[in-house]
Order: structure tokens, then C-alpha cells, then sequence
């Protein structure tokens, strides 16, 4: 078991590495400008801190922090332990921000570095051995202290019972010494900076209480009591909740974590002479062929040459089942090669990924503290103070009844009300449920977010790209009397195989490769295609194009109905209706956010015909077309004043404005970048079922968030009187607070778990 304080001159060395501007991308992104070396002015960086042991640690970091000249914004979350920090490559480097960091009595470490992942992982093993060493003694001072209790007066010898302590005070020296050491470090630092953290009142009232116990038992005069088993006790319930939240941090960091260890070292690369050799992933560049083995990892955005490999994308949109790539389509950094070696070509690679894309949005939201949690900081440490000075007065007003009565209702009044479950009762929650939608394809840019999804009644989709694909589909099919409709879908498809224009593109997709040999194909500007249809005894001279070009019936056109036909040598054959494809899984969405007893609308700027069928279709009462950037922000607006709560839903460049004007807003991973930017959550995976997946889990957030506080609330206003009434003992009060930090964070570890989909929601995505 080994301290895992790094030494001064190790953190000043790891600094110095950092200086260099060819290491800032390995933890940092930037956000514009240049300096006159022609670096980027302004970065934006994550890091991990070390030796944070309470909510009150990230005020203090963060004043460390913004106090060092260079530095623009600086926020830390004390639930994940991560820092963000903009700052200016012009007035700062990290090696200043860095020390500022150990100065305040913290260390700081690169949030990509491999090393932290085994620096958390030998920290938790510590704490085990920690929670072990105090869980045996406890059991043991227990064993000595019970016959204390049940036996009558006179029972025991004097001389049995100085044993008992004398073997107590032995065992509760390791507790002391070995598994106390997080909250004396703790404390000790906070006294060296003059503040009161939460690790302050629980080590006075553990050295009151061991001190007290020692002066009973060598025999001092006047303090009969000892409470050795109140101090293993208390210690033991409170390192348990301390690893619970040790897991319940690491278990919604993990799907962090696991995206940023995702890409591999090295890769490789295709040199002039043909072979291939092992680079570092940092040196490849745009253009670059590279060859990714079965099992690994693509470092790169890319299009395939070679290969036909099964690709696992979970991590990065929220698709569980592996997909089928072939020559010519795209595959992202971070997703995992299945099946065989493919040779890919290198199209972004680094920050330009769209992996590091979702890396640093994740990293956005690890660092940021919802309004309640903002506010638990602000008061923590005044409340601490106000704890002490009950502390001290319960003492002196149970003096005269005797100084070990007086001692142990001070012990108690120090213990109870130390505030941890009310610290924790937000962001492990917060936390607990952005973990359990990032592992399920939805990323949370703002924690705050989650709380205002709760009161949302009004969602707003855009229509396309949102609710519908980039493509095309056929709808009816009107025919000339006789005819079959499958059949002129296939002599159709037969002619649109031979042209990329998206209607024939839709009609061949629609014929699900159910066409026939076509020859003499040609294409008239303006008009469509003509050519042959069949075998050479069978075959049909055949146009497909508009209405003119096939001689179609008027009455079977509509301004708002986009039509394809189909004529042969005697005339119009049959009509084939194109309309956008809706997007999978949106009516299931709108029909279980309706169950929800939302309000659903569909606002747009294509043409209203459109916008009227597509509402139809998917079954909204509410809709708007022709609506421009500005008009859908009136709109919104005057939702808005009227006293709805909006969530908006789109993609395109012109959705941004309204994006950002709504009370929560939703994008796609591949939107555009500027609508991306105003989001507050991005689906990876494209699912407009997320939606709905959304503000269910902010509605239990805020139901665990408002059992939690309740419950803190509760807690104090019961066993705070109880304590300074002495009506509370030493080891009752210790049990108090560690079972009420317990029951907080288990509380706050069922939002890890996402619920299963409604039965409704199942049936109609079935259908």
C-alpha cells in the first residue's frame, strides 16, 4: 500500500512536460484566437483532481484557480473530481495553474493521461484496506465493549474492565492512524488555508473523543467514560460511504473513461514503398492508408478501401448491434473492428474526429455543478462554522451536569450535523443519471439542463432532418385500370436503376431489387428517362419522368404532392408519390411523449402541404410551416410568455437561434455543428426515442433529488436537537450520519440504471 501523493518536484516536472503547446491537445481543445507564435489564444482544459474529499474542496479550488492572472473561467465538480479551465495561452501556461492547484493543497492531472486510470484504481484499493482495517478493529472494540453494557453493576472487576480498555484504546491506534488518514489530510489542509471543510468537525470530533477515551482510560480524574467503540464505528460507516461514492463516481465517469482509452497508440501506416509499418496515432494525417486489425480500434475518421468488416459503434452512438461496412463508407475513430483487417483512408484525424467531438462534450458535462449543488458549496461552509460553535456551546452548557457527559454531547452535536448527505444529495444524482444516458447514446452538455427538463410541457420538432431522413420514399401508387401496382413499381425501379436522381433513388429502394434488364436507357433534361424494359421478346419502351413526359392525367397531380410517372406507348401507366422518409422510431417517440402528457408540435420552414402531411402521418396536432429562422423564434417566444416550458428538437443551421432560445434543447451527434454548440443534450445514435428517454430520467432525477434532500432535511431537524439535548450518544450519532450519507448515494445509484421503454412505447415501435 503506497501514498498516492505525488512529491512537489514530480508535480512541477509533470507542469514543465505540459508547457510544451505540442502536449495541450492530449487534454485540452481550443476555442479561438491566436497568439503572435501563431498558436491558439484561448484553451479549454480538463483535468482530474487528486485529494478532493468534500463539496466544500471545489470552492476553494476554483477561487485557487480564477486567481491566477491568464485564467478566464474555472469550474469544478466535487462529485467526479474534474476541473474546466479556459485560459489564455498569451497570459498562462498550465505549469502556473497547475501549481496554483498543488498550492491549495490538490494535485491535478490530465484527464486523458493513461495514468489516472491507475491512480484511481490504486486509490480505491487503498480505501479498501482502509474500510477493512477499521471494519476488523471496530468488531473487536465491539467485542470488549459490549459486556461493559449488558453487566450489572459490580459484575465486573476493575481490573477486567481497565483491561478491556486498555485493549480497546490498542485496537482503535490503527483505526486512528492508518484508516483516518483521508479525513486528517483533508483537514489539515483546510486549516493550512484557513477554511472549514466538511473533514473538519468529523476529525475534532474523533480526536475529542479519543482523546477523552485516553484520559479515562490511563485514569484521569473525572472522566469515567470511554467511546472507543463510537470512534471505530463512526469511522467504519464513514469510510463505507465513502467507497459507495467512490463507485457510484467511477461507475458514471466510467462511459468517460472508457471513451477516452478507446483510441489506440499507434497504427498501421502505408508507406511509399507499399508496406505498412507501426506509427504513433498522433503523426497521421489526412490522406494517410492505414490497415486496422481484427479486435482493434480505428484511430481515425475514415472511408474504407478493403474489407467488409462487422463495426461495434456502441460507445459512440448508442447502437448495441455491431454494422456491416463495406468499401467507400465511413467509419469513426473510437469504434471497434470486428471482423478481419480492412485498409481504411485517413479523412480527420485528432480534434477534428468526430470522436473527440464527443470526448470533450462529455468532459463539458463531468465538469459542471447543477444550480442546487452550486448552492449546497455556498452554504457548506458557513454551516460548518455554525456546527462548531453549537458544538462548543452544547459543551459548556452540559458542563456542570460533568465534564464526560459534556465531552460525548459534544462529540455528538460535532458528528451528527456534519452536512455530507446534503452536499452529496444533488450531484450524485445529477451525476448518477447523466452517467445512464451517456452509456445509452445520449450525451448531457449541461447538468442544468436536467433540472429544467422537468418542467417541460411543449415539444418542438423541426421536420427536416429531424423527423424525417435525407431521403426520399414512395408512398401511393395510382395505376392505369388492370394494372398491378408492385409490377409498375418494378418496370419504374427497372428505369431509375440507371440515374442517381433522388426520386429514381427512391423508387429503386422501394422496389427492393425487384427489377428487370433495361437497355437504351437515356435521360431527357427536364423531362425523365425513356428506354427499354424486359427480355428482347417482352421488352416495353417505357418513360418515367413528370406529368408532361408520360402524358399523366391532370386531376392526379397537387402542387404539394411530388409525383413520379410512368407511361408506355400508349399512354400514362401509373403515378408514384414521393414523400420524405419519415425517420425510424418517430411515431413510437411522438406517441410516448404524448403519453407523457406533453405537447407535441411540429414547426418548419418547407411548405406547408408538407409540414401538413407529415403532421398527419405522424400524428401531431399542432403544426407550422413556412416558417422562417425568425418566425420560429416568435413562435417560441410566445410560447414562452405564455407561461410554456419548450423543448426544442433539430439539427439544421437555421434551428440554432431557436436551439438556444428554448428551455432545453436537443440536437444529433451528426447535425450541424453550429446547432450542435446550442444543444444541452446530443444523441449519438440518431434515436428520436431519446426524447422521451430524457425527460423520464430528468423526472426521477428530480423525484431521487427531492427524496434525498427531504431526507437530509428530515435527518437534521430530528437528530440535530436530539444531540444537543444529550439525548444522543457518540457511536448513535456516528451511525446517524454515515447511514444518512449511505441512503443518499444508494438512493442516487438507482438513476444509474435507465428503466425499461413503457409497454406503449414497445407496441408502437413493434408496429
Amino acid at each position: 500500500m503506497r501514498d498516492l501523493t505525488l512529491p512537489a518536484n514530480a508535480q512541477a516536472s509533470l507542469a514543465q512536460v505540459l508547457d510544451q503547446p505540442g502536449e495541450w491537445e492530449a487534454f485540452s481543445r481550443p476555442l479561438g484566437g491566436t497568439t503572435p507564435t501563431g498558436t491558439p489564444g484561448t484553451w479549454e482544459s480538463f483535468v482530474g483532481i487528486e485529494g478532493m474529499h468534500c463539496a466544500a474542496c471545489s470552492l476553494t479550488l476554483e477561487q485557487a484557480l480564477k486567481s491566477v492572472p491568464g485564467v478566464q473561467d474555472a469550474s469544478v465538480n466535487a462529485a467526479s473530481h474534474m476541473a474546466r479551465v479556459v485560459w489564455s495561452a498569451a497570459q498562462t501556461r498550465p505549469s502556473q495553474w497547475f501549481m496554483a492547484v498543488q498550492r491549495a493543497g490538490y494535485q491535478a492531472v490530465p484527464a486523458t493521461e493513461a495514468g489516472q486510470a491507475v491512480e484511481r484504481a490504486a486509490a480505491a484499493r487503498l480505501m479498501l484496506w482502509r474500510w477493512l482495517v477499521a471494519g476488523f478493529c471496530m468488531m473487536q472494540v465491539m467485542m470488549y465493549a459490549v459486556p461493559s453494557y449488558l453487566a450489572a453493576p459490580g459484575e465486573m472487576t476493575p481490573d477486567l474492565v481497565q483491561l478491556m480498555r486498555w485493549a480497546s484504546w490498542v485496537l482503535t491506534l490503527p483505526v486512528l492512524l492508518f484508516s483516518c488518514r483521508p479525513f486528517f489530510d483533508s483537514a489539515l489542509r483546510d486549516l493550512r488555508h484557513a477554511r472549514v471543510g466538511m473533514d473538519v468537525p468529523v476529525v475534532l470530533g474523533i480526536l475529542i473523543a479519543f482523546a477523552a477515551s485516553s484520559v479515562g482510560t490511563f485514569g484521569g480524574a473525572g472522566v469515567g467514560e470511554v467511546w472507543y467503540d463510537s470512534i471505530t464505528m463512526f469511522v467504519f460507516f464513514l469510510l463505507s460511504g465513502r467507497m459507495l461514492e467512490l463507485r457510484l463516481r467511477d461507475r458514471t465517469a466510467g462511459a468517460l473513461e472508457a471513451l477516452s482509452r478507446r483510441l489506440p497508440d499507434s497504427a498501421l501506416r502505408r508507406g511509399a514503398d507499399g508496406l505498412f509499418t507501426r506509427v504513433a496515432v498522433r503523426r497521421l494525417q489526412a490522406g494517410d492508408v492505414i490497415r486496422v486489425l481484427p479486435g482493434e480500434a480505428f484511430p481515425a475518421d475514415g472511408n474504407l478501401l478493403e474489407g467488409r468488416p462487422q463495426v461495434d459503434e456502441a460507445l459512440l452512438t448508442g447502437e448495441s448491434t455491431p454494422l456491416q461496412r463495406g468499401p467507400g463508407q465511413g467509419v469513426l475513430a473510437g469504434s471497434y473492428n470486428l471482423s478481419g483487417a480492412v485498409v481504411v483512408q485517413v479523412l480527420q484525424t485528432g480534434a477534428q474526429t468526430r470522436y473527440a467531438g464527443i470526448v470533450a462534450l462529455m468532459q463539458e458535462a463531468s465538469t459542471q455543478k447543477p444550480e442546487l449543488a452550486r448552492l449546497a458549496d455556498r452554504v457548506a461552509g458557513p454551516f460548518l462554522v455554525a456546527v462548531i460553535a453549537a458544538s462548543a456551546a452544547a459543551c459548556v452548557w452540559w458542563w456542570p451536569s460533568g465534564p464526560g457527559h459534556a465531552i460525548g454531547v459534544a462529540i455528538a452535536v460535532l458528528i451528527v450535523t456534519c452536512p455530507c448527505a446534503l452536499s452529496l444529495a444533488t450531484p450524485a444524482a445529477m451525476l448518477a443519471a447523466a452517467g445512464a444516458l451517456a452509456r445509452s447514446g445520449v450525451l448531457v452538455r449541461r447538468l442544468q439542463a436536467l433540472e429544467a427538463a422537468t418542467h417541460i410541457d411543449t415539444v418542438i420538432f423541426d421536420k427536416t432532418g429531424t423527423l424525417t431522413n435525407d431521403r426520399m420514399s414512395v408512398g401511393t401508387i395510382r395505376t392505369r385500370a388492370g394494372q398491378e401496382p408492385q409490377r409498375m413499381l418494378a418496370l419504374a425501379a427497372s428505369l431509375a436503376c440507371q440515374s442517381l436522381h433522388p426520386a429514381s433513388r427512391a423508387l429503386a429502394l422501394a422496389s427492393a431489387g425487384e427489377v428487370l434488364a433495361a437497355t437504351g436507357v437515356h435521360e431527357v433534361a427536364g423531362q425523365g428517362l425513356s428506354g427499354w424494359v424486359g427480355s428482347d421478346a417482352d421488352a416495353m419502351q417505357l418513360r418515367l419522368g413528370s406529368a408532361a413526359w408520360c402524358g399523366a392525367p391532370q386531376q392526379l397531380g397537387h402542387e404539394d404532392v411530388r409525383e413520379v410517372h410512368l407511361a408506355d406507348a400508349q399512354g400514362w401507366l401509373a403515378s408514384f408519390q414521393l414523400d420524405e422518409s419519415v425517420r425510424s422510431g418517430a411515431l413510437a417517440a411522438i406517441n410516448e411523449l404524448k403519453a407523457m402528457g406533453l405537447r407535441v408540435q411540429l414547426l418548419s420552414g418547407d411548405r406547408s402541404g408538407a409540414v401538413e402531411r407529415l403532421a398527419w402521418r405522424l400524428d401531431i396536432d399542432e403544426c407550422h410551416g413556412e416558417r422562417s429562422p425568425e418566425d420560429k423564434l416568435a413562435h417560441l417566444r410566445l410560447l414562452q410568455n405564455e407561461g410554456h416550458r419548450v423543448a426544442m428538437v433539430g439539427d439544421g443551421i437555421n434551428d440554432a437561434p431557436v436551439l438556444a432560445r428554448a428551455d432545453v434543447s436537443m440536437s444529433f451527434a451528426q447535425a450541424a455543428p453550429v446547432s450542435r454548440s446550442q444543444a444541452d443534450f446530443v444523441f449519438l445514435g440518431g434515436h428520436l426515442a431519446s426524447v422521451a428517454t430524457v425527460l423520464r430520467q430528468a423526472r426521477r432525477s428530480r423525484r431521487v433529488v427531492r427524496q434525498n434532500l427531504a431526507w437530509a432535511a428530515a435527518y437534521n431537524a430530528v437528530c440535530v436537537p436530539l444531540a444537543i439535548a444529550g439525548l444522543m450518544p457518540p457511536w448513535l450519532a456516528g451511525l446517524g450520519m454515515a447511514g444518512s450519507s449511505l441512503l443518499v448515494i444508494l438512493n442516487a445509484s438507482r438513476l444509474a440504471r435507465l428503466p425499461p421503454a413503457s409497454a406503449s412505447a414497445v407496441q408502437l415501435a413493434a408496429n
